[in-house]
């Protein structure tokens, strides 16, 4: 029963349209060069606290680059999101997630920062010719390798030549087997941190640069 129960409730955030009924809440994230109130609500990632491996993310990344656009894979409610924006006040950080309310969230929460140069959109609905310089993501291994792959072959390989993302997976859920996965695919990675059972991996841009 509790496998069951924790199977519904990742369904719910992977969801187009959460089924949940809504309940809103708050979370603050604070970090040493920011401190942000968040809006939460129920059918939405880890909308009790700013999730363990979100943060360890947040605190082991490099400074993103100062401009061009910079893309948050599976924004939930914003908070890699607006940290990057944050960090790079000149960058378009563009927030995307398959959860419409997820996306609703990360609008507002970046709306009630005043950080005008984050774009909250659906996956489906960013346009084709934006390339990235930087992807920081908290991706959804629990939606299984074969999504999973398929989800990060189309946005990585839409990194401008020199970019870089930066992914934060458990080291039980298979980070090691994804980096090898990764580098085999032509998207060479590599172990930037590691903390808390979390791993960084640092994943460079194809060479040749595939269209997403």
């Amino acid at each position: 029963m509790p496998g069951l129960i924790a199977s519904l409730r990742v369904a719910h955030y992977f969801e187009d349209s959460p089924q949940a009924a809504s309940r809103p809440g708050a979370v603050t994230l604070v970090l040493p060069d920011l401190h942000l109130k968040l809006e939460t609500d129920r059918g939405v990632f880890s909308p009790e606290r700013i999730d363990l491996g979100t943060r360890v993310l947040l605190e082991s990344v490099p400074p993103p680059p100062a401009e061009g656009d910079l893309l948050d894979l599976g924004c939930g409610y914003g908070p890699i999101a607006l940290t990057m924006a944050t960090r790079a006040p000149a960058a378009t950080v563009w927030a995307v997630d398959v959860n419409r309310r997820s996306l609703e969230l990360c609008a507002r929460n970046a709306t009630a920062a005043r950080l005008d140069k984050v774009r909250s959109m659906h996956v489906d609905e960013v346009p084709q010719d934006v390339r990235f310089a930087a992807i920081w993501s908290n991706p959804a291994i629990r939606i299984g390798k074969p999504a999973l792959h398929a989800m990060l072959t189309r946005w990585l390989s839409r990194l401008v030549p020199g970019g870089s993302a930066y992914l934060v997976v458990q080291k039980h859920l298979g980070a090691d087997s994804l980096q090898r996965w990764l580098t085999s695919e032509g998207f060479p990675a590599s172990r930037h941190s590691s903390r808390s059972s979390y791993r960084i991996l640092k994943v460079s841009a194809a060479s040749g640069g595939s269209e997403g």
